[in-house]
């Protein structure tokens, strides 16, 4: 077995990953192997890199043959125990498992219960169409954020070099496979800022300014929006700009903008209840029966599911799911729902900031 260990040079990243956890405490975790399933290939490699004194180091335990599998997985599970978190890319799916299986096979005792575990992959993997990423292979992101690898191999191509140098080791062949895994190491550092992605869509939105806005459509009618400025949880490696149902949402850096259109109309607030009230025609509203003995009975009907509302003449801000109550409506068939922006609502920036998740959520599900 050889343990091998370099430094990385230059920062990693400029994602705050310390808001995960203590620096110190996290390890990033890939394994190179000789085929998919842990009975029928090989463990060959197994590479981490971690933080120590200020600077991020590659560690790596390699198996000179076959036989020293167990060596490489005991010495990495003990190497871990100091970590807290495990950051890796798709090791849900592989590495992970892989790994365990490899444990029963040799009968050690370790498994991963203790850590704290993030898949870079499966983050990022949710904003494929946002982000116009034809897949989420690490390459895939590393192109989507400038970044250039030296490693002119692929997993797959190595196996046979792996194969190779347990027949014959060559320097030539070693360097090779520890410099791919190494750089797949580097690569999950320096495409951290990808999570920012994630981020801004699972923590929280700071609406720094929120303001009402007039404008003239393409058709010369005077239109209103609600214009938010936001600061976002982290910093976007890469502008974005995104729609769906008239909302639009821009963000570069640290910052981003949502526009919402807003309704200054009559709407209808349906009661649930249909069966305790009558509706009365000329009024065109529906009253409770114990508020009802006043209006004579050729004035009032039993109220229906669908005339079994009060009118409001409001501004009104679009919702997709019932975030605020009461919410309101167009007609009872009408799938769109609002909520009235109310002068004590304008005064919540928290209920901004829950509305700003929620646009965004809305805007992810549509693209």
């Amino acid at each position: 077995m050889r343990t091998l260990r370099q430094t990385i040079s230059g920062p990693p990243s400029g994602y705050p990953l310390d808001k995960i956890a203590p620096l110190n405490k996290i390890l990033f975790l890939d394994i190179e192997t000789t085929g998919f399933t842990a009975k029928s290939s090989c463990l060959y490699l197994i590479g981490t890199a971690c933080y120590e004194k200020g600077q991020w180091y590659v560690k790596q335990w390699f198996a000179n043959d076959y036989s020293e599998e167990k060596q490489i997985l005991s010495a990495f599970f003990q190497f871990a125990m100091d970590y807290s978190h495990l950051i890796h890319f798709n090791g849900n799916n592989f590495d992970l498992p892989y790994l365990l299986q490899k444990c029963r096979q040799y009968d050690l005792p370790y498994s991963f219960d203790r850590f704290e575990g993030i898949d870079i992959y499966r983050r990022v993997a949710p904003f494929k169409s946002l982000l116009h990423l034809p897949n989420c292979k690490l390459k895939t992101i590393e192109q989507f954020l400038g970044i250039e690898r030296q490693d002119p191999y692929g997993g797959g191509e190595l196996i046979g070099v792996y194969h190779e140098y347990v027949k014959n080791p060559t320097d030539f062949a070693l360097q090779a496979l520890t410099l791919h895994n190494a750089d797949d190491m580097k690569g999950m550092l320096q495409i951290l800022p990808i999570l920012a992605y994630h981020d801004l869509f699972h923590e929280t939105i700071s609406p720094k300014k929120v303001q009402a806005n007039y404008y003239h459509d393409i058709d010369g009618k005077q239109q209103q929006e609600l214009i938010m400025r936001l600061s976002l949880p982290s910093h976007l490696p890469r502008p974005l700009s995104v729609h769906a149902n008239g909302c639009y949402f821009q963000a570069q850096g640290s910052e981003g903008s949502l526009r919402v259109p807003m309704f200054e109309e009559e709407m209808k607030y349906f009661y649930s209840n249909y069966k305790s009230y009558y509706y009365l025609p000329q009024e065109d509203t529906a009253i409770h029966k114990s508020v009802a003995s006043f209006v004579d009975k050729n004035h009032r009907t039993q109220a229906m599911a669908a005339t079994c509302y009060t009118r409001k003449l409001s501004t009104y801000l679009p919702q997709w799911d019932v975030l605020f109550e009461p919410f309101f409506k167009r007609s009872y068939h009408s799938k769109e729902i609002f909520f009235e922006l109310t002068e004590e609502m304008k005064k919540e920036r928290k209920l901004f900031s829950r509305y700003a998740a929620h646009i965004l959520q809305m805007i992810l599900n549509c693209n």
